[in-house]
């Protein structure tokens, strides 16, 4: 408190906040970034305002990283110049900060305009068209988007000397399964029953070239599985637009009454009640899948690429988990059989040992609580995000 009395120290102080600090601050912008708080580094995150996308968020800043969040806004909801829902929830969960942009990966220019205003440790890429039962229907739109998209975003990162990514797959690469539970050396690309596994076995192979073609990549493959659930608070979880293409949303908007019933696509494949069978992952558990990727990105050891699968290696039929989610909810969930859909499998579940061994990562939510998780979500958001 003295020195603050004295004059001299006063007008010294005053010199170097005007003449040093504000410069300073000015160049760098450290007194507006969140990104100089995060001592686990900064990750660009493709799809940031998705389902899969918010929830892995949440984690990353819940554990001390930063996040420039980019997402183009086709299945998400947001209001006019604002950002997403999804991303104001998290903000209100972990009471930290995202940086938006609203920006298409296949934009070149904006998306390098990202890379050269932040510095962006690593990249999680979800953006992708995601349904099988479209991707049949319009396959040219899932290329352009899926591989055109992840092209773009690949080629900035290397003119921006940003080589690590962690690549949001799929089971679907294994396409019709050779065996069960399935690892990860199971021949991929092999008899893909649909454009949207396609695209994520061509992409998985384009980011295996350039692991050739440059040492210094470092790329995780993360082949999902069935992601189901919500957070546990209820704020976020899956509001997809227009007709719910995945089982569980569509099993929840039936519970709260947006929708008369279920349609259950097929009961005569070869299961035990003859409905498709699935190994369904909870969001929570799947998004902390990603933490660890990253982490192993980062032993001193890690080059190329390794491919995780994650799931919980327990297969679910679509009666079990109509079951489930009855038991969980107290709803009565009306179901019709019709026939398959085409691109469909009859069974698909993970040996997810690997990812156990190397990345010291397990599943550890069950079907009870996805189940439960998801009526929560739902209960409290009846319309999804839209008020």
């Amino acid at each position: 408190m003295e020195l603050l009395q004295n004059p001299l120290f006063v007008l010294y102080l005053s010199v170097a906040v005007y003449y040093v600090i504000i410069p300073v601050g000015f160049v760098t912008n450290w007194w507006l970034s969140v990104e100089t708080m995060a001592p686990n580094g900064t990750i660009l995150v493709t799809g940031g305002a998705g389902y899969v996308g918010s929830h892995t968020v949440v984690e990353l800043l819940n554990n001390n990283y930063s996040v420039i969040a980019l997402d183009n806004l086709v299945n998400c909801y947001a209001e006019k110049n604002q950002k997403p829902e999804s991303l104001k929830r998290v903000e209100q969960i972990t009471k930290k900060q995202i940086t938006f942009y609203n920006i298409d990966i296949r934009n070149k220019d904006a998306l390098d305009k990202v890379f050269k205003t932040h510095k962006i440790d690593a990249v999680i890429h979800f953006a992708a068209l995601k349904a099988v039962g479209e991707s049949v229907q319009v396959p040219l739109m899932y290329y352009q988007n899926n591989i055109a998209g992840s092209s773009t975003l690949f080629e900035v990162m290397q003119n921006n000397g940003v080589k690590k990514v962690v690549f949001s797959s799929s089971a679907t690469v294994y396409g019709l399964p050779q065996h069960l539970p399935i690892t990860e050396t199971h021949p991929t690309g092999q008899n893909c029953t649909n454009p949207y596994g396609k695209t994520k076995f061509f992409v998985e192979e384009i980011l295996k070239d350039v692991c050739t073609s440059d040492a210094e990549w470092k790329v995780i493959l993360l082949r999902y599985f069935n992601p189901v659930g919500a957070h546990t608070s209820g704020l976020i979880g899956e509001d997809p637009s227009g007709t719910p293409n995945n089982l569980m949303p569509y099993i929840s908007q039936v519970a709260i009454g947006r929708r008369e019933k279920v349609f259950v696509f097929g009961n005569d494949y070869s299961t035990k009640d003859g409905t498709g069978v699935r190994d369904y992952i909870h969001i929570t558990d799947l998004a902390i899948g990603h933490l660890k990727a990253l982490e192993k990105m980062n032993e001193s050891g890690f080059k190329g690429w390794k491919a995780y699968n994650l799931g919980t290696g327990q297969g679910y039929s679509v009666l079990d988990l109509i079951n489930a989610f009855e038991r969980a909810s107290g709803q009565k969930i009306n179901y019709e059989i019709v026939k398959r859909r085409e691109g469909d499998i009859a069974s698909s579940f993970a040996d997810p040992s690997l990812a156990k061994k190397e990345l010291n990562w397990t599943a550890t939510r069950g079907v009870d609580e996805m189940c439960r998780d998801t009526w929560n979500w739902q209960k409290q958001n009846p319309n999804g995000f839209q008020k």
